[in-house]
């Protein structure tokens, strides 16, 4: 299938939807045409052939979809592209073989040698590295934005500015600039708003819904859910920005597997039950930390104390379990200590996936001259109480 036709929701039976739910588990199969499995079929090939030269002359993009290499289009990345952008209330998505080649991909679509990026501050560490120490090579500038307040991101916008990036939750102390006013703002200027959803997933926040242009994942985390691909995406509604996407995927060929693409089908099936589960035991955690006189300030924005609380239920529908904390010793030794002490939770890099994980760290917070050492927690599917008696002992050694 030709790139102008790929990664859309076009084409397929359009399964009556009654919510999320009905989405992960029907929509854009057919269990009857395909031999009848509950599941899809693997279509683990490279190449994909034609009936005949006329068709693969003028056959790309007319009719049903013909494929023909799976750089370029794959049937089982098909249907895991059209779940996502129903789940994103998208019209199209594109999937790659890892978060960040999604993230490149979609910022690559949208700037040019000479442009101007602002990006929110607290971004995701190897976005910062893509901005700040390779497209700078190519005399792409970038401005980052170390605040929630919207006017700031638009003091940021220079006539030359053709992107606007943007997470919430924020990574490390989880703020949350309020998505709608920044994004209406750039469309009247002409600049583009990618927004990294990870955090939230499409179960809990929709950021195309609050006028985003474009919305990266990575897949990696709570799509997969699994701790076992590697994986992300890209969703929009624009087309002009589509063929763009799948351009730039294309030559830049960061190409999501089709066994790759099934597992995530798979994980998608468990996404609302396991959000909810998450959302609990990182709630009942936040809390307990919250109280315990040994921490100095828990970063959650589900918590009422958090200062953008307000903002987050507006914008999210629920929250996810990765959140940050500090504590009242503020050393080195003391978050490390805490950390050693858990048994439930690994230490590991990131999230998303059945599994506890803890990370820690020097995050410099508004005071440079004061590092913040931080806590990084990201709950997984054990038992709520085993992980609150985990968590209880780590603190009171």
């Amino acid at each position: 299938m030709s790139s102008a036709s790929s990664g859309g929701a076009e084409g397929s039976r359009q399964t009556p939807l009654a919510g999320v739910e009905t989405i992960c588990t029907h929509f854009a199969e057919e269990p009857i045409a395909q031999g009848g499995g509950a599941s899809p079929p693997i279509h683990q090939s490279s190449t994909f052939m034609f009936p005949n030269a006329e068709a693969f002359e003028t056959g790309r993009g007319m009719g049903p979809p013909q494929y023909e290499y799976t750089r370029v289009a794959n049937p089982t990345t098909h249907i895991l592209e059209q779940k996502l952008a129903a789940l994103e209330h998208g019209t199209w998505a594109r999937c790659f073989g890892s978060g960040m080649g999604a993230i490149v991909t979609a910022v690559g679509a949208c700037l040019h040698a000479g442009a101007h990026a602002v990006v929110v501050g607290q971004c995701y560490g190897p976005t910062r590295t893509l901005m700040s120490h390779y497209l700078n090579r190519f005399g792409v500038e970038t401005t980052y934005v170390h605040s929630v307040r919207s006017e700031d991101f638009l003091k940021a916008i220079r006539p030359n500015t053709r992107l606007m990036y943007l997470e919430s939750p924020t990574t490390g102390y989880m703020e949350i600039p309020e998505i709608d006013p920044i994004a209406r703002a750039c469309r009247q200027r002409g600049v583009t708003t990618i927004f990294d959803n990870s955090w939230a997933s499409p179960y809990f926040q929709q950021p195309l819904d609050f006028g985003v242009d474009l919305v990266v994942h990575s897949a990696t985390k709570y799509i997969g859910g699994h701790s076992d691909v590697v994986a992300g995406a890209v969703i929009g509604r624009d087309d002009g920005l589509r063929r763009r996407v799948a351009a730039e995927g294309e030559l830049l060929g960061a190409t999501l597997d089709p066994f790759a693409a099934w597992l995530l089908i798979r994980g998608l099936r468990t996404l609302p039950v396991r959000m909810e589960q998450h959302q609990r035991s990182a709630l009942a955690l936040a809390r307990l930390l919250e109280s315990h006189p040994r921490v100095a300030r828990v970063n959650h924005p589900g918590l009422e104390s958090h200062p953008q609380h307000a903002v987050a239920r507006r914008q999210l529908s629920g929250y996810s379990s990765l959140f940050s904390f500090q504590l009242t010793e503020n050393s080195r030794e003391a978050t490390y200590r805490v950390m050693n002490r858990l048994r439930l939770f690994g230490i590991g890099v990131s999230w998303g996936g059945y599994e506890s994980l803890v990370v820690g760290g020097s995050l410099f917070g508004h005071d440079p001259q004061r590092p913040d050492w931080i806590i990084r927690l990201y709950v997984g599917l054990e038992s709520t109480d085993d992980l609150l008696a985990d968590l209880s002992q780590a603190l009171e050694a």
